[in-house]
C-alpha cells in the first residue's frame, strides 16, 4: 500500500509516518505533502511513474485549499486514491462521507484506529478488484477445499486451515491463521456446503468449532448483552448473536465435540 500524508503541520506528518512504519505489515511507501497543491503535484507525478497512491491521510484545515476541497477534486478521478481524513475537528465528519471518504480519524490518532482504517481501505480495494474479474465457478467442487480467485490468480484453500468465514462488503472474508482472502460467494452457500464443518455464530459469520478458544463479554459493543468469541492463533474476535449464544455455550461445554472438530 502506498500512502500520501497531507498535513501542514510537520509534527503531525512525522507522527503519522512513525505509526505507519511501525505497522505490521508496513505500507510499501510513505510520502508527505504540506498542502493541497503540493499533494496534487505528488499524485500527478506518482501516476506518471505508474506508482499511484492507494490512500491519502488528509488533514482538513490547511492554508489555501482545504482537505475537503481536495477530496471533492479527487471524486472526478476514476479510479482515485482512497481518502482517510485525519483532523482535530470532529464536526466535519458528516461532510467527509458526502465526498466518499473511507474513514474519518480525529487527532491524536491511535495506532489501532489507523490500522483499522487502512485495513478497511485494503478490503474495499480487493472488493473492487474482484468486481473487475469475471466470476469463475468452481469447476470441481471439493468437500475439503475452496477455490478462491483474486486478480486473475486461482488458489485452493484447505478447509482444515480456515478458522472462520465472515460476510463483508458483499463478499466473504476467508480467514486462516496466516492469511485473509476475499471470496465472491455467499455465506449461506458456504453454510449449506460445509454445514458439518462450521457453526453459524452470527448472521455474518461461520466459525470452525475447533478454532474457538473462549466466549467472553463484548464490552465495546453498544448492546450490554453482547458476547464475542476469541480464536486460537489470531487476534480477531467474532460477535455471537443472542440467538446462537446457547448453541455456542453448549458447544464449549461439550469438550469431546471440540476434540472431534480439531
Amino acid at each position: 500500500m502506498r500512502v500520501l500524508i497531507v498535513d501542514d503541520e510537520t509534527l503531525a506528518r512525522s507522527r503519522l509516518r512513525r505509526l505507519l512504519v511501525e505497522m505490521t505489515p508496513a505500507p510499501s511507501a510513505v510520502h508527505e505533502a504540506a498542502n493541497v497543491p503540493e499533494a496534487l503535484r505528488a499524485l500527478a507525478s506518482a501516476a506518471e511513474l505508474g506508482q499511484a497512491f492507494d490512500v491519502l491521510l488528509l488533514d482538513i484545515h490547511m492554508p489555501g485549499p482545504s482537505g475537503m476541497d481536495m477530496a471533492r477534486q479527487l471524486q472526478a478521478l476514476q479510479p482515485g486514491p482512497a481518502v482517510v481524513f485525519v483532523t482535530a475537528h470532529p464536526e466535519h465528519a458528516l461532510n467527509a462521507f458526502e465526498v466518499n471518504a473511507a474513514d474519518y480519524l480525529t487527532k491524536p490518532v491511535r495506532r489501532e484506529r489507523l490500522a483499522a482504517a487502512l485495513h478497511k481501505v485494503a478490503l474495499v480495494a480487493q472488493a473492487q478488484a474482484l468486481r473487475q474479474t469475471p466470476a469463475q465457478p468452481d469447476p470441481e467442487p471439493d468437500a475439503d477445499s475452496l477455490l478462491i480467485t483474486d486478480r486473475g490468480r486461482s488458489e485452493r484453500v484447505r478447509l482444515a486451515d480456515v478458522l472462520y468465514f465472515k460476510s463483508e462488503l458483499k463478499y466473504v472474508t476467508v480467514r486462516t491463521a496466516s492469511h485473509e482472502y476475499l471470496w465472491s460467494g455467499s455465506l449461506n452457500d458456504l453454510e449449506t456446503r460445509f454445514a458439518k464443518r462450521y457453526l453459524r455464530v452470527h448472521r455474518n459469520a461461520l466459525v470452525a468449532p475447533g478454532a474457538i478458544r473462549c466466549l467472553e463479554k463484548a464490552y465495546e459493543v453498544d448492546d450490554s448483552d453482547g458476547w464475542q468469541l476469541r480464536l486460537f492463533g489470531i487476534a480477531d474476535v467474532l460477535l455471537v448473536s443472542r440467538r446462537q449464544l446457547p448453541v455456542v455455550r453448549a458447544l464449549l461445554a461439550n469438550k469431546s465435540h471440540l476434540r472431534a472438530s480439531d
